[in-house]
This record gives C-alpha cells, sequence and structure tokens, in this order.
C-alpha cells in the first residue's frame, strides 16, 4: 500500500555543519524573497502559498521580517528571462523559482544570490546542478524522481488493461519535460504501448493539440509535471471528459478538477519544503551545501465519480492501494 508522503530530508546534518557566510543578513532584519514563476498569478497562487506556509512555519511573517516580490510570466514563458533580471536587480536575498524553465532563467541570472527551485524534473541532467547529493554553485531545491513518470503509465494501464494509445502533453521549451517525455517512453515500449507526444507551449497550441489528439483517436492522456501546463489544468481535464478519456496526472490538483487519476509526490509539498531552504540559507547556509531532496515516497488519488462518467470499472487492486478515493 503507498503511503502519505514522506520526504527525504538531507538538511539537518548540512545546517549543522555549514558555518554562517560573511554577508549573511542578521536575524531580525527584513529579507527579500523573490518568486518566479511561468504561470499567472490566479493559476500559480497555490504553489506561492505553500511556500508562504512554508515560511510561517520557520517564523518568516510578511511585513515583518521577510517581503515577497513576485513575478509571473501568465503563461509566457519568454518573458522568464527578463522577469528573472527584474528581480536580480531588486535585489533579493533568495530567488524562488517554480519548475525548470523559471530555475534556468533565474540561474542565467545571477550566480552570487542563492536560488531555491521546487517542483523540477531531473535537475542534474538538465545542469541546473551539478549532482543530488552535491548541487554545487547558488542553486538547489526539491526534485521530481525519474521513474514516477513511468510509473503513471503503468497505473493508467493496469486501471485499463486493454489500453494501446495514451496521448501526452509536453513542453518542448523545458529541458526537463522533454526528459519526462523520454522516461515515459521507455516505459511505453515495455508497455507494448504507443506513445503520441503533443507539443504545448502555451494558450495558443490548444486548439492545435486538442484536435491531434481528437483526430488520431487516442485512447487515455497524460500530462508532464510542468508548471505551464499545469497551469491550463481545468481546460486539460474539461477536454479528457469531453472526449471521454480516462486520464493520469502529475498533481493531485488535476483530480481534484475532474481527471481521473494522480500519482506522485505533493506538489505543495515541494513548494512547502523550499521553506526550509529559504531558512537555512538566510541564517548562513550556502546553496552548494544543501542536497537537492526528493520525494521517496508517492500517493496515489482516483476520482470514482469520473471513472462512472467514464464508464470505467477501476479494479479493486487500485482502489486498495489509493490513499484517496473521490467519490
Amino acid at each position: 500500500m503507498i503511503d502519505r508522503r514522506i520526504f527525504l530530508t538531507n538538511l539537518t546534518v548540512a545546517a549543522l555543519l555549514a558555518s554562517r557566510s560573511a554577508g549573511a543578513q542578521q536575524p531580525g532584519g527584513l529579507h527579500r524573497i523573490g518568486w518566479l514563476s511561468p504561470a499567472s498569478a490566479a493559476d500559480g497562487l497555490p504553489n506561492l502559498e505553500a511556500l508562504r506556509a512554508g515560511l510561517r512555519e520557520f517564523g518568516y511573517v510578511e511585513g515583518q521580517n521577510i517581503t515577497i516580490e513576485t513575478r509571473w510570466a501568465d503563461g509566457r514563458s519568454e518573458r522568464l528571462p527578463q522577469l528573472a533580471g527584474e528581480l536580480v536587480r531588486l535585489p533579493v536575498d533568495v530567488l524562488c523559482t517554480a519548475g525548470s524553465q523559471a530555475s534556468a532563467a533565474a540561474k542565467r541570472a545571477t550566480s552570487t544570490i542563492p536560488i531555491v527551485f521546487a517542483n523540477v524534473a531531473f535537475p542534474d541532467q538538465t545542469g541546473l546542478v551539478a549532482s543530488y547529493p552535491r548541487p554545487g554553485g547558488n542553486i538547489t531545491g526539491i526534485a521530481f524522481i525519474g521513474p514516477e513518470y513511468g510509473k503513471r503509465l503503468e497505473l493508467l494501464k493496469e486501471a485499463q488493461p486493454r489500453l494501446s494509445r495514451v496521448a501526452l502533453i509536453y513542453n518542448p521549451d523545458n529541458r526537463g519535460s522533454v526528459l519526462a517525455l523520454q522516461e515515459t517512453q521507455r516505459w511505453a515500449t515495455d508497455l507494448s504501448i504507443r506513445l503520441e507526444p503533443h507539443k504545448f507551449r502555451g494558450p495558443q497550441d490548444f486548439e492545435k493539440v486538442f484536435g491531434a489528439i481528437a483526430g488520431k483517436r487516442a485512447e487515455a492522456l497524460m500530462t508532464t509535471a510542468d508548471p505551464l501546463i499545469a497551469s491550463y489544468r481545468r481546460r486539460i481535464v474539461d477536454f479528457a471528459a469531453k472526449h471521454r478519456l480516462p486520464s493520469m496526472y502529475p498533481t493531485r490538483d488535476f483530480v481534484i478538477a475532474g481527471g481521473l487519476m494522480f500519482y506522485g509526490g505533493s506538489i505543495a509539498e515541494m513548494y512547502r519544503r523550499g521553506a526550509a531552504y529559504v531558512d537555512r540559507i538566510l541564517k548562513g547556509t550556502k546553496p552548494a551545501d544543501l542536497p537537492v531532496e526528493q520525494p521517496i515516497k508517492f500517493d496515489m488519488v482516483i476520482n470514482l465519480k469520473t471513472a462512472k462518467s467514464l464508464g470505467m470499472s477501476i479494479p479493486q487492486s487500485l482502489l486498495l492501494r489509493a490513499d484517496e478515493v473521490i467519490e
């Protein structure tokens, strides 16, 4: 049975061993934290709120000892470098980033301001960090673990054993999303599933993507865990419902919106855990001394109401392993 999510925490030892940097702000000062996201404020606010909740657990209150400067790309990822530059010029004491594209833009914008990322796939393979235990440079944070992408496909196949053709929406401008596609493709081969990838760079692509998926008569739908894609979860879920497509998603929010299944680590928890990095950095620990975290336990959520609307009967073996069943 899949347990409740538990995050592997390597911060304690590193925090005890790391000395305060000479330029660290003293306790009681007003720290400025930057936030950079490819989404809009309306769609990406839950992630920021999760970070805020984590910061409050460490005693940080906006207007008292921190301020948060937000920059939203509103679904236009090409704006991320400009927005990252704005935060660097303020400057901020720590720059928090949502996803791979925002993190890469922040890293290009500064080599000195500490960067804390969350919701990032394969940060070692994309060049964000040197390695998980020793990220190096000025960037660290919380990442996905690769096999969960293929595991989602495996669980979808278990829910619908005759499944042979799956559409996957991914962001070709996000290196992490491309690697997620490749990881899923490896599993698809072993599962005798034909994976049909569809490129999504922004809302202007919906008509083309949805038309192609419908035209090829896909039997199910998946997306990669890209913050830009996730910000349009309602439109994607509605499309899947309209075309009666069983679906597997990388965040719980999709299932709450009416998607069929979710499997993976909690996105909100990733951002909340990011606050621990911010706290250690503000107290003087260098990002290079803070290992990148990964989830080691995962949740599975099944929306039975959606299954019934699709005429599906979810196997009892899946229902028994689910952490949450929505009826």
